[in-house]
């Protein structure tokens, strides 16, 4: 046999507790009632509920304290709001308070149980968890859009070699040239030797030369092969 579900509804007027009662007691539903908010708090020291209903209105504690109160002691308690009017003041308190919704007056039997079951629905929903990425996962993520950005900075690397490498290689071409024929120049002992360091220094700026037109083209294309090697493995995995 399925056990009941309990509701406690609190409100000053009897009339609203047997309205609840009479339409909730044949749908598997034990309506409770208490006529002040100390009563409902009392029972709900004493047990459990499923719902609470409580009137905004009522001598003493009024329906938003009762919620507040209910939500400190039992958070996974649904509260509803009974009210026959309200203010934005209100609606933004009982809000904070974690109140599962509000019901108007005048009350209708499809009210009350459409209002019963949503409130067991939200009840029985597991709270929502923010999922974080697998660690493997974002892994992956940061390697493709590292890849990806070698790939496109490929051109431009391939330009900085072009603009600034040729002049550096150069250099340490004439300077490799002038020390050789520093040091064969006071070594120097027949025109043979005079001629090969003249060579030398002769045929450095064609080095240089030849340095500018190949190698900034072999690295560039050397760096987009490694980007586009390095995207499409990523792809494939």
């Amino acid at each position: 046999m399925t056990a009941l579900r309990k509701v406690l509804v609190v409100d000053d007027d009897p009339v609203v507790g047997k309205s609840f009662d009479r339409v909730l007691s044949g749908k598997g539903y034990a309506v409770i009632t208490a006529a002040d908010g100390e009563e409902a708090l009392r029972k709900l020291g004493a047990e459990d509920y499923d719902v609470v209903y409580t009137d905004i209105k009522m001598p003493g504690m009024n329906g938003l304290e009762v919620a507040e109160k209910v939500k400190a002691r039992k958070p996974w308690t649904p509260v509803v709001i009974i009210t026959g009017y309200g203010t934005d003041e209100q609606a933004e308190r009982a809000k904070a308070a974690g109140v599962t919704g509000f019901l108007h007056k005048p009350l209708s039997p499809e009210m009350i149980e459409g209002s019963a079951r949503e409130a067991l629905e939200v009840a029985a929903a597991p709270p929502a968890i923010a999922e974080a990425p697998a660690p493997a996962e974002a892994a992956a993520k940061e390697s493709l859009a590292k890849n990806i950005a070698l790939f496109f900075a490929a051109p431009f690397i391939g330009l900085a070699y072009i603009v600034a490498l040729p002049f550096a290689g150069f250099g340490m071409l004439a300077w490799f040239g002038l020390r050789a024929a520093a040091r064969k120049y006071r070594a120097v002992r027949t025109a043979g030797r005079v001629l090969r360091v003249a060579g030398y220094v002769a045929l450095a700026p064609f080095i240089a030369l030849a340095w500018i037109i190949v190698f900034p083209f072999a690295g560039l294309a050397m760096l987009a092969w490694m980007g586009a090697q390095a995207l499409v493995g990523q792809t494939r995995a």
